[in-house]
């Protein structure tokens, strides 16, 4: 073999080598990390086990739930945008995602230091207080709060969160004068509302569905588009004449920027197929959750719509940016 051929052959050998590699380098690892920048027992927390269980049940890669709240969820959020883009790390993202951008808050951008994964499920805010309160409609809290101003207490997790600005969005239409006492998440805020400590909480409908069958809490408004399928009697923000705010909780998954095309299919390939799995809707039913499933690009998009709607919302309800 001549010396051209010997070059020839070892410069495939070298390039089969390097596609080779580069191949295995595209596989997304066995075992998943899921950031939750919530407390357990939150909505997303909820969420994320489900797909944990369904993953695992058919034989997909090993996910583990790290709940990282704080911060406004930023904590959980700056530190998945840190991770490598190797599809072993996702991030967990609701409002509060593209809420931070909104508010200039937070150091990461909503597609520029993230790819999209998917869009997962929606379900409505909803405004609740104890099951034994005195107020049973929206009408009634707003007189108590002009009656006697700043007596009436709102909590939400946040500061700056999706359930903040809904919040404060309440308060300028309405034109009470209220004190808002944030809690690091929907659940701790709840434990203080049924402790009697708060007034009112604009919470996510998974971490009060339980409640609100029992009776333990009520539901006086929610800011859906239409009434929610499973609480028929509750109506609708715009309904109640205060205001048109409409705003649904999105769920859905990103991953750091730079993760491989080849990754980021298996990772969408992987968590579509456990939202489509069939035993998978009655325990998003009894969640309150209701499936999107969009996976791709076009979340990317609707998230970038997200952060300009929030925009025209938090300037609206005259909410402080930095």
């Amino acid at each position: 073999m001549t010396l051209l051929r010997r070059l020839g052959a070892a410069c495939l050998v070298t390039m089969l080598l390097a596609l080779a590699a580069e191949a295995a380098m595209a596989q997304a690892p066995r075992t998943v990390r899921i950031v939750v920048p919530y407390p357990p027992g939150s909505g997303p927390d909820i969420l994320s086990r489900l797909l944990s269980e369904q993953i695992a049940q058919a034989n997909g890669p090993t996910i583990v739930v790290e709940n990282r709240p704080g911060g406004g969820t930023l904590i959980g959020s700056e530190a998945a945008a840190r991770a490598a883009p190797d599809g072993g790390t996702v991030l967990f993202v609701a409002n509060s995602f593209v809420v931070n951008p909104a508010m200039n808050k937070g150091s990461y951008d909503v597609t520029g230091s993230f790819e999209p994964v998917c869009y997962l499920a929606a379900t409505p805010m909803i405004l609740v207080v104890q099951g034994s309160s005195p107020y049973k409609t929206l009408a009634d809290l707003i007189a108590a709060a002009r009656e006697k101003p700043g007596t009436v207490v709102f909590s939400s997790g946040g500061p700056a969160s999706s359930l903040h600005v809904a919040i404060e969005v309440l308060k300028r239409a309405a034109g009470i004068t209220a004190t808002y006492v944030p809690y690091p998440g929907t659940a701790p805020a709840i434990n203080a509302l049924v402790g009697g400590h708060v007034t009112a909480v604009w919470a996510d409908y998974p971490t009060v569905v339980s409640q609100l069958k029992a009776g333990t809490l009520r539901g006086l408004v929610t800011t859906s588009a239409k009434r929610v399928p499973t609480l028929p009697d509750m109506p609708t923000f715009a309904e109640t004449g205060v205001s048109t705010y409409e705003a649904d909780i999105f769920y859905g998954l990103v991953a750091p920027a730079k993760t491989p095309g080849e990754v980021l299919a298996q990772l969408r390939g992987w968590f579509g197929a456990a939202m489509k799995a069939s035993d998978m809707q009655p325990k998003l039913d009894r969640q309150g959750l209701f499936p999107v499933n969009q996976c791709g690009p076009e979340f990317g998009t609707f998230l970038r719509q997200q952060v300009d709607e929030y925009r025209r919302a938090i300037a609206g309800a005259n909410l402080m940016v930095n």
